[in-house]
């Protein structure tokens, strides 16, 4: 039987370092197994019971597959519910990297939906109403507010969020989803396109997720009680507004990896801030530098908290390296070559970068490192590697795979 925890104590935001992370994953184990599967959709006071380990495994200060071994050995059963939030989790971001162009659809469709706002005043004032928490629907205006204060919200209330935000106020998703992504501290690329597109019945196609009175009700304890005609009866997902439906799947992008003995530039982002899990000691580092990339999530101004953690997991990972390093700022791409050419770094170093903002930015950068003759060189992890092949269709696919992934990265 699990034990009851109450939760850690409430603080201005999480603390953006591994040790951080361990302790909040170590505090949680007691309530991984049936408590979790019993109670994880209630929206409460603190959250007990969830695990809050989001922001750490976002940003790979704890990883995934330290997660998996840890609630694996402390419940050998009894705990599939939140394994399989886990495995979701890089399931998405397989997802994504075998179909780039929703990433690219998505990031056009925001500057289009963004160009609506300036044009369409009935449009920007609900938006505006929405983003603030000042629509006058029960839940919803909490959840906006719990977001900016926090940087954080309920998996259960994101989804009726979305929902309210797609149906009842008639919002492009697409702007849910850039609200989203600018203030969750936990905001990634795959999991927050995704689970906007899977509300919205594009991902699983005609099947949307409907915000229903009485399910919030039920699951917030009382704390919130929307009237059912405060929210749109939802018969249809948004299939018919983007007809082309899912895009092919693609090969996975080829990478090169480091090479020993070259003049080696290392680059650590907020993509996997455990760079110590590579081998750094069979490479010639000339230069150390952290990337800020989080402002590239939006046209719009990201969140402070994002922002601050995001500064706070790059020294974080850069004091685990041991290795000295500069800060730098994606601004203009072609400054990543320049800064590569002034150590005469033949090579930059840095863990996988995911489809997304960042990945945009690199990409934008490779003319310039090509004209100064410096390869981006990038390690993917086992665990990625292992998984992502399978994520060609539903989930299921990866789940029925478990047994032989956990073999494969060496946890079975």
């Amino acid at each position: 039987m699990d034990q009851v925890h109450l939760p850690l104590p409430p603080g201005p935001e999480p603390l953006p370092t591994r040790a951080a992370g361990l302790a909040r994953l170590a505090h949680f184990l007691p309530r991984a197994g049936v408590t979790y599967a019993a109670r994880r959709n209630e929206d409460l006071p603190g959250h007990p019971y969830v695990s809050g380990l989001s922001p750490w495994i976002r940003h790979r200060l704890v990883t995934e597959a330290e997660v998996i071994a840890a609630v694996r050995s402390h419940h050998p059963a009894g705990a599939d519910t939140f394994l399989a939030e886990v495995w979701w989790r890089t399931y998405w971001k397989g997802w994504l990297e075998l179909r780039p162009q929703i990433w690219a659809d998505y990031a056009n469709g925001v500057l289009a939906a963004q160009n609506r706002l300036a044009v369409e005043g009935g449009l920007r004032q609900v938006w505006q109403d929405a983003c603030a928490g000042e629509t006058g629907i029960d839940g919803f205006d909490h959840w906006a507010r719990e977001l900016a204060q926090t940087g954080w919200m309920h998996n259960h209330a994101r989804m009726w969020f979305a929902s309210i935000w797609i149906f009842t106020l008639g919002l492009p998703w697409r702007l849910g989803a850039d609200f989203f992504y600018r203030h969750l501290i936990d905001g990634d690329a795959a999991s927050n396109t995704l689970g906007w597109r899977w509300v919205a019945g594009l991902h699983t196609r005609g099947k949307p997720y409907p915000a229903e009175a009485q399910n919030i009700a039920t699951f917030t304890a009382g704390r919130f009680t929307p009237r059912p005609s405060d929210l749109a009866e939802v018969t249809a997902g948004l299939e018919s507004t983007e007809p082309d439906g899912l895009p092919t799947v693609q090969p996975l992008r080829a990478f090169t990896s480091p090479q020993a003995g070259h003049p080696t530039a290392l680059l650590i982002t907020d993509e996997d801030c455990r760079v110590e899990d590579f081998d750094l000691s069979a490479l010639t580092i000339r230069t150390a530098a952290t990337l800020a990339a989080s402002h590239l999530r939006s046209p719009l101004p990201v969140s402070d908290l994002v922002a601050g953690f995001e500064a706070g997991a790059l020294t974080d990972a850069a004091t685990r390296a041991g290795v000295t390093v500069e800060a730098m700022q994606a601004t203009d791409p072609a400054a990543l070559a320049k800064w590569a050419a002034r150590a005469e770094a033949t090579q930059i170093a840095t863990p996988y970068v995911t489809r997304g903002p960042l990945r945009d930015w690199l990409d934008a950068a490779a003319p310039a490192l090509a004209k100064q003759g410096i390869t981006l060189c990038e390690w993917r992890r086992d665990w990625d590697g292992a998984i992502w092949p399978h994520a060609t269709a539903g989930f299921f696919k990866v789940k029925q795979n478990i047994p032989r992934i956990l073999e494969q990265v060496g946890l079975e």
